[in-house]
């Protein structure tokens, strides 16, 4: 508790000190007019409809030329709509760490996402990207549920994993990675979205300034061929839009509304979707093995329990009230004498 309300103080301090509250309170009025089911949704079709149009580029463009302009088009979108440099000169040291590691996790989440889809159908890595949520909540709350919860997640990804074993172990070793960095998005990302979701994408877009600078020293060199091609460049933006913006914006806005245990499980719906989207946009079609290993991974994520909030115990609870009114009292001593002698000196 003490270290979410130093992170939320310290949020609200940069906040202040952006001056930008107009435009972020007439945003957040926008954004709440929409259930947050809404952009749970649309996130979670994104989140693989735009990789699945970057696979189809990577027959012009290397993978890492891919993930860089896939980063580099989000930034431009991000510099443009929310002009995220005045985000990170208002910020506090604290802030600014928050934004460089999510960050460099979106940039190195990206590319390892996309060097695996370079070797691995879409479900199967989709599938694998879910393995962290389920085993970090698995270790978190000790419970029968959680321990079958991670059996079948867990026994899912061996399904996937021994199909593609012997053909691709270089591929599964950037799925796990990008199964690793995707915890480290979703508990970054909430700390981002901590003070609400307009807030929290004018942090995004400062972030993803840092992903584009984290991707460019291995991107930017085989991104150069789109350059020269208008309809290259024209498609690597689309495939940023759909990839980085729409979805993380919708992730934001859904994050900062959705507890935290609604948010787990309607992450079930990503590994089908990515299933779903491999199936019509790149003719992925799953063999029976896969099938029941992404089933699995689904049930797993959708029957794992988030740890409850606990209590305040009543003793501390009553003990930070009186503390808190001696202080009210204690306040009002001052202006209270010197209405009493105000008479006397008339």
């Amino acid at each position: 508790m003490v270290k979410v309300s130093r992170f939320r103080t310290g949020v609200d301090a940069d906040r202040a000190r952006s001056g930008g509250s107009g435009r972020t309170g007439r945003a957040g009025a926008a954004a709440d007019r929409l259930p947050a089911s809404t952009y749970f949704v649309t996130s979670a079709v994104f989140h693989y409809l735009g990789p699945a149009f970057a696979v189809l580029l990577f027959a012009s463009i290397d993978v890492l030329g891919v993930a860089w302009l896939r980063c580099a088009s989000a930034a431009v979108v991000f510099a443009v709509w929310r002009r995220p440099w005045r985000v990170w000169a208002a910020s506090s040291w604290r802030g600014r760490r928050l934004l460089i590691a999510l960050g460099g996790v979106l940039g190195l989440m990206n590319s390892s996402f996309y060097l695996a889809l370079d070797r691995l159908p879409l479900g199967t890595v989709g599938a694998i990207e879910f393995l962290g949520p389920v085993l970090l909540a698995a270790l978190g709350l000790r419970s029968v549920r959680n321990v079958c919860a991670l059996v079948m997640a867990v026994g899912g990804v061996w399904l996937l994993t021994d199909v593609h074993l012997s053909a691709e172990p270089l591929g599964l070793a950037f799925a796990f990675g990008n199964c690793a960095l995707f915890v480290l998005y979703v508990v970054l990302g909430h700390r981002l979205a901590a003070d609400g979701g307009a807030s929290g994408i004018d942090r995004l877009g400062a972030a993803m300034l840092v992903a584009m600078a984290v991707v460019a020293p291995v991107g930017i060199g085989d991104a150069a061929v789109a350059f020269t091609s208008p309809v290259l460049l024209a498609s690597a933006f689309g495939v940023g839009v759909c990839s980085s913006v729409i979805p993380y914006v919708c992730d934001q806005l859904a994050m900062s509304r959705l507890p935290r245990a609604t948010f787990a499980l309607m992450l079930s719906l990503l590994p089908a979707t990515a299933v779903v989207v491999g199936f019509v946009v790149l003719a992925q079609i799953p063999a029976w093995l896969e099938v029941a290993g992404v089933a699995l991974v689904i049930a797993g994520v959708a029957v794992h329990q988030e740890r409850a909030a606990v209590p305040q115990p009543r003793e501390a609870q009553s003990s930070r009230e009186t503390e808190s009114s001696r202080e009210t009292e204690s306040s009002q001593e001052p202006q209270s004498s010197q209405d009493a002698s105000s008479p006397q000196d008339a």
